[in-house]
């Protein structure tokens, strides 16, 4: 079968589209950590009367409990079409879950309807990831339609939980199911890009994130010594992270922009009411993003180092809490997953594509920790978690056609 067979099938699926982005943006599904958040569950109904509605040849959930949640679960969704060769998978794996819609006097429609504007699908959900689920499903759907059996399996993995962490999602699925995911399997991720559809993400810089917590003792401003100023301590222990991560962390790598590392101190709690009282306690918080050459453990002996110098010299006790650590090796550019990629985005869109790093975190680190190569992509104008958000009918069927043709020349 001609790829313009497949492409012409996947231009008839606007109606499909709209459809779908009807039924799933009045779903709020948000997490259940986020105030008045219920989980994705009237939305995992509404997509699953979908996928039943299709040619799927297994359907099947990995639900995470979670008491509070609706009906006590958040749902992942398993649907599989299966290729010649049943051992072996290639997953599109898109997210149910959406952030809250924010201040609404800033949208120009109510974010729980889909409204159709043009070539445009506004409402809360509708890029993030809407638009990358319906690409998945769009590209299996033209083979189904046209009764093409791939070389390898496709496979929908719909899951929770994308936007706070993933604890019920995909970390959930490693833990309990990770014998799902077959050796040389692969995974696309439809979850984040650039509107000129160049970008395939397939490295993401680590993540540890610390909360400092400096503790000396409150005196009147007027007789400092007889008490130990944390603020001092605090602003001290700044510069001396500054100064030892930039300085043992200094390597450069242009798949990345920025093409280092970087240690940003970032929140500031307040500390003391008056400006005549010497602080007991000062409390601040530490961004880093690190090149995936260099190993987490090496930044934490780094920074314990400082904490342990600082507290010394100012006779302060200091606790770290890490708020959040993500580190995992980067998808080669070699892997078949990358190279059909970039092929099956030029051809789709005549563009130049090119392989990238990114700073930010996204579900593909945890899968790549566990040695499953993954890709992120998706051609969007970047309106997620904004007012008005959007996502374009064009760029969702222009990304089934990539993933269709992935899934034919993947073997």
């Amino acid at each position: 079968m001609d790829m313009k067979d497949i492409f012409k099938k996947i231009d008839g699926y606007k109606n499909f589209v709209i459809e779908a982005q009807t039924g799933m943006i009045p779903c709020p599904a948000m997490s259940t950590s986020v105030e008045g958040g219920v989980g994705e569950y009237d939305k995992s109904v509404f997509i699953e009367k979908v996928l039943k509605g299709m040619k799927f040849d297994e359907i099947f959930h990995i639900d995470a409990k979670d008491a509070k949640a609706k009906k006590g679960v958040r749902p992942n969704i398993v649907a599989k079409y299966y290729g010649k060769n049943k051992n072996k998978n290639f997953w599109i794996m898109a997210h149910m879950d959406v952030v809250s819609p924010g201040d609404t006097a800033m949208w120009k429609t109510y974010p729980y309807k889909a409204v159709v504007q043009g070539d445009k699908i506004y409402g809360r959900g509708s890029e993030d990831n809407h638009q990358g689920l319906l690409s998945g499903l769009c590209a299996v759907k033209a083979l189904m339609d046209l009764n093409i059996r791939p070389e390898i399996n496709v496979c929908l993995l719909l899951v929770a939980d994308e936007e706070v962490g993933s604890e019920y999602g995909i970390q959930h699925i490693i833990k309990t199911n990770f014998k799902m995911f077959k050796k040389g399997d692969c995974v696309m991720v439809p979850d984040g890009g650039n509107a000129e559809g160049t970008e395939v993400e397939v490295a993401e810089k680590s993540i540890y994130w610390a909360k400092f917590t400096i503790t000396g003792k409150q005196v009147h401003a007027s007789t400092p010594s007889e008490g130990i100023n944390a603020h001092r301590a605090g602003a001290n222990l700044i510069v001396e992270l500054d100064k030892e991560l930039h300085k043992k962390f200094n390597k450069k790598n242009t798949l990345f922009s920025p093409p280092v590392s970087t240690f940003e101190p970032t929140k500031k709690y307040a500390n003391v009411a008056s400006s005549n009282i010497v602080p007991g306690k000062d409390v601040f918080h530490l961004d880093c993003r690190v090149l995936p050459s260099y190993k987490l453990a090496d930044v934490k002996k780094t920074v314990n180092a400082a904490v342990a110098k600082i507290s010394k010299q100012f006779k302060v006790k200091i606790d770290i809490e890490v708020t959040q650590e993500v580190e995992s090796p980067a998808t080669s550019v070699k892997e078949p997953l990358v190279t059909q990629t970039i092929a099956a985005v030029k051809k789709v869109y005549n563009n130049k594509p090119k392989a990238i790093g990114i700073g930010g975190g996204t579900v593909g680190a945890y899968l790549r920790k566990v040695g499953v190569p993954c890709v992120v992509y998706s051609k969007v104008d970047s309106v997620a978690h904004q007012p008005n958000e959007y996502s374009k009918i064009s760029d969702t069927l222009g990304d089934a056609k990539v993933f269709a043709c992935m899934a034919l020349n993947l073997k």
